[in-house]
């Protein structure tokens, strides 16, 4: 009886354990691991790839002391040993334990407003970052790994674009943004606009590449890449060796002046900092020259194509259909994903004021708000992972125009969020578990374009008849 007794509370202790462990990593690791340890901003869990070392002892110390030019923070004044060790155990449980899992998509998706048709547009894609439309039948996709690639006439090109820039394929840079011209025509204008991760040459005592995000615009002839011109460069001595935190999107505005976000890169006081590219969003105009009205033009060492500063790491812009005024979601640390409207000159606070903490749970800053600091219009705690935004403006779903779209990655899911004025009235959840949401868009025909990494594809959403 007393075996019995002792042997049932030994099961219950190390049940109780699991679960605290599970917890641990839910809290610390699914931001950048996921949920299911599938990888995404960092790498998988279970694929059996250990880069920094497979043994017990090197992942250990890895989570202990952080692997920081990567984003991965340190946790030894976080967690304890045992927690730590605890947590090795659990992962190697999980990695023993894993199977692929089939992507979970149903016949059509049930919402407040409308039942919704989900059909794949298209897949076989390798991290998808971005998708920009020309007209319904063609739009362009970029893979963070450094191919474009061209959807047309039905399906997807099996040739990336010949002659794209060479990327830093490295932690969360690569290809990442692309748009065409507002002027694009076949006959006339036919630029393409990318952003991507730059590195400068690796010097003599072989360290680490410096990167950068930088913009350049070019021609697509056939599917060949050609005419490039660099617009937008960061001045050398600013690049960083880190490779998390580009952020990167582009937009155009009613003038035609390009937008497009810089994250933080790992390094945040950079972003109050305005002779720093990073922690910032930019405008220029569409051949690289800066608009008069900048706010920093006329700031001595500034970067002058700065429109707003202390914005951590913004991967998603947006423009409202109405209002013409620049929405931005920033992906913010624990407990602080934001959504800005963005106006030049302004300071978005990062790191002085957040909701959030460290991944790692330690303390950023004490302040949620300061003066001269912009208040976020939304934010999420506990963080969804925000990443790509979109307003809704077409025919299919009209109960949903003017209202904000946004992808998360961690929760995996795709929101939609109702708006009056500068704040968000309702926000609905209307897809879940698909995938980890890189972006999302509104196309020409009115469908909505998700965008998923984890698996590669891209979903199209529309009305069920």
């Amino acid at each position: 009886m007393k075996i019995t007794l002792l042997y049932s509370l030994l099961l219950y202790a190390a049940a109780a354990a699991g679960a605290t462990t599970e917890k641990l990593y839910q809290k610390h690791c699914s931001h950048c691991h996921g949920t299911k340890f599938q990888g995404g901003n960092a790498q998988s869990l279970i694929d059996g790839i250990w880069q920094f070392g497979d043994a017990d002892g090197a992942i250990q110390r890895n989570i202990k002391f952080g692997i920081t030019h990567l984003g991965m923070p340190a946790y030894e004044n976080t967690l304890s040993d045992k927690e730590i060790r605890d947590l090795v155990s659990f992962l190697r449980k999980a990695e023993s334990a894993a199977e692929p899992v089939p992507l979970p998509l149903p016949a059509y998706l049930q919402t407040l407003d409308y039942q919704i048709n989900v059909e794949v547009f298209a897949e076989g894609l390798d991290i998808p970052w971005d998708i920009a439309f020309l007209d319904k039948d063609t739009a362009l996709i970029t893979e963070r790994s450094g191919a474009l690639r061209v959807y047309a006439d039905g399906h997807l090109f099996s040739k990336p674009v010949e002659g794209t820039p060479e990327v830093v394929a490295e932690g969360q840079g690569g290809l990442l943004a692309v748009a065409f011209d507002p002027d694009y025509t076949d006959e006339g204008n036919q630029w393409v606009y990318l952003a991507y991760s730059h590195g400068l040459e690796i010097g003599p005592n072989g360290r680490k590449a410096p990167a950068m995000t930088r913009i350049v615009r070019g021609r697509i002839d056939g599917n060949l890449w050609k005419d490039e011109e660099v617009i937008f460069e960061a001045p050398h001595e600013t690049y960083r060796t880190t490779r998390h935190h580009y952020g990167t999107r582009i937009v155009f505005d009613k003038n035609k002046d390009l937008y497009f976000s810089i994250g933080d890169r790992g390094t945040g006081m950079h972003a109050q900092d305005p002779a720093r590219p990073n922690g910032k969003i930019h405008r220029i105009h569409r051949d690289g020259k800066i608009p008069r009205n900048n706010p920093y033009r006329r700031t001595k060492d500034a970067i002058k194509s700065i429109c707003s500063l202390g914005n951590r790491n913004p991967q998603g812009l947006a423009f409202h259909p109405e209002t013409g005024e620049l929405w931005a979601s920033e992906h913010g640390p624990l407990g602080g994903d934001e959504i800005n409207v963005i106006k030049a000159g302004k300071n978005y606070g990062w790191p002085v004021i957040s909701y959030g903490r460290n991944y790692n749970g330690s303390i950023i800053t004490e302040l949620t708000h300061k003066e001269g600091m912009e208040q976020p219009i939304w934010y999420w705690n506990p963080s969804t992972a925000v990443c790509g935004i979109d307003f809704y403006s077409g025919d299919l779903f009209p109960k949903w125009n003017n209202k904000l779209i946004v992808g998360a990655l961690k929760y995996e899911d795709v929101r939609i969020l109702s708006i009056e004025g500068h704040r968000v009235m309702h926000e609905e959840v209307i897809l879940k578990n698909a995938g980890r949401v890189r972006d999302v868009c509104c196309g020409p025909d009115g469908a909505v374009y998700i965008v998923l990494n984890s698996p590669g594809i891209i979903l199209k959403l529309t009305p069920k008849k």
